[in-house]
């Protein structure tokens, strides 16, 4: 039998603050307009009578749209009485970490985020089956448990590589569709460095490689590259060999010249110091080309006053041609089934999967791409747009990185990336230290 999550919980129960908010929750007041309301397909009259005093409380791990959940919460509770507590754990926060702590205290809360096959593993013990639920079958990007079980409520889809600003690059003479391999990407940063006073920008990239905060960037999306580019769905040839702890030493040099790259023109103070905040603050306000994030920055750019065209780009590190940027389920929502309300908790999923006002919240509101296919609602937002272009194109790879055991890209290769930006090793050198870190899972 698996080892419980108690005897994992130890060391939490004494680091982790379990109690609402703390510097790294941020819970937001809900005052937002809920002019649409939400439909009551789901819970009905039925509901509200049978839970007056129903609460659940969920663990969003996306800052970014706590907003729109917030007033769809709202709207929610109006209608059925059920009260939606919703806890935002964002930027650098260990999330794993909180979810333990609260676990550890009886404190666990109704729904929580998990972000693939290591996290999963951690919690399958504790997942409500909601393979019986309407939206299961709705949807391509369940998460579904190695004996078949829709164990994770899939709330988008998601696609990153190089976000860019594209006016800046029809100033520059840059054709971002050409942006399809290594090469491509030296002359474009290259012919933009040489214009960036007349440009007025700080640095071609923004990005940023801080290990504490933004190992998630680094370790999980960029390194994703190397497990997916180039790969068919489905092919899971990196990622197996990285489970056995053996790298593809060739494609990791190609890799490791990529990121390479993308260091040396970007801003120093932000590679190596910035936050999530600051890497966004840099790009939105037009002082560099691209920024190293995808679509999920879209429900932040209104705060910026951004008006300029946009798009995402390849993270194409290989000499050959690969038109296709990694396009998948960020994370999923699960159920806790040792909890009171579990139900309650299972209707609210689904009023959001099946109802208009629920595609509001997910597609328009949060900006996001809705994973089930009955959704009429089409984004609005000019990276979920564009992401839904490529998706819609059949050009996107898979996260295996999500595959990852849990805590490996915080722990082992975010230290890497760090090492790299400061220069402490070459690219010979970020090889060697990627094959020991992934050496370690042997």
């Amino acid at each position: 039998m698996k080892k419980t999550i108690s005897m994992l919980l130890v060391i939490s129960m004494l680091v982790v603050l379990v109690g609402c908010g703390g510097s790294q929750t941020e819970t937001n007041d809900a005052n937002s307009s809920t002019d649409s309301g939400v439909s009551n397909e789901t819970s009905n009259e039925e509901a509200a009578d049978s839970s007056e005093s129903a609460s659940i409380r969920i663990i969003n791990g996306k800052i970014e749209i706590d907003g729109a959940l917030q007033k769809y919460a709202k709207a929610y509770e109006e209608k059925t009485g059920v009260e939606v507590i919703i806890e935002s754990i964002g930027g650098g926060a260990d999330i794993g970490a909180t979810i333990k702590g609260y676990f550890a205290a009886g404190n666990m809360p109704d729904i929580f985020v998990f972000g693939g096959e290591g996290e999963f593993l951690t919690w399958e013990e504790h997942m409500e089956d909601l393979s019986d639920e309407v939206w299961a079958s709705d949807t391509a990007v369940a998460y579904t448990s190695p004996d078949g079980k829709v164990v994770g409520f899939p709330y988008a889809v998601e696609g990153y590589g190089l976000t860019y600003n594209k006016d800046i690059l029809d100033a520059a003479g840059v054709d971002p569709e050409g942006l399809t391999n290594i090469n491509a990407y030296r002359d474009a940063f290259q012919k933009i460095e040489a214009m960036k006073d007349e440009l007025g920008l700080t640095s071609v990239v923004s990005m940023a490689a801080e290990a504490g905060q933004m190992y998630w960037s680094t370790g999980n999306h960029n390194f994703g590259t190397y497990l997916s580019t180039g790969l068919e769905q489905g092919d899971t040839k990196y990622i197996d060999m990285l489970k056995n702890g053996e790298i593809d030493k060739e494609r990791m040099t190609q890799y490791g010249e990529f990121v390479q790259l993308l260091f040396d023109h970007s801003d120093r103070n932000t590679l190596l110091s910035g936050t999530y905040d600051d890497q966004l603050a840099l790009w939105a306000q037009g002082k560099t080309a691209f920024v190293h994030q995808g679509n999920w920055i879209d429900p932040s750019l209104p705060d910026y006053g951004v008006e300029f065209a946009m798009g995402i780009s390849p993270l194409a590190f290989m000499e050959e041609d690969t038109d296709g940027i990694l396009a998948d389920a960020p994370s999923w929502w699960a159920v806790y089934n040792g909890g009171e309300n579990a139900q309650e908790a299972k209707d609210f999923l689904e009023s959001l999967a099946t109802t208009d006002e629920g595609a509001q919240a997910l597609v328009i509101d949060a900006g996001m791409i809705s994973p089930f296919k009955s959704t009429t609602i089409e984004p609005v937002s000019p990276l979920a747009v564009d992401l839904m272009g490529w998706v819609q194109e059949g050009k996107t790879y898979s996260w295996q990185w999500a595959k990852m055991p849990e805590g490996f890209a915080m722990n082992d290769l975010g230290p890497v990336f760090e090492a790299y930006a400061r220069g402490d090793v070459d690219v010979e050198g970020f090889v060697e230290l990627m094959e020991s870190a992934i050496g370690t899972l042997k």
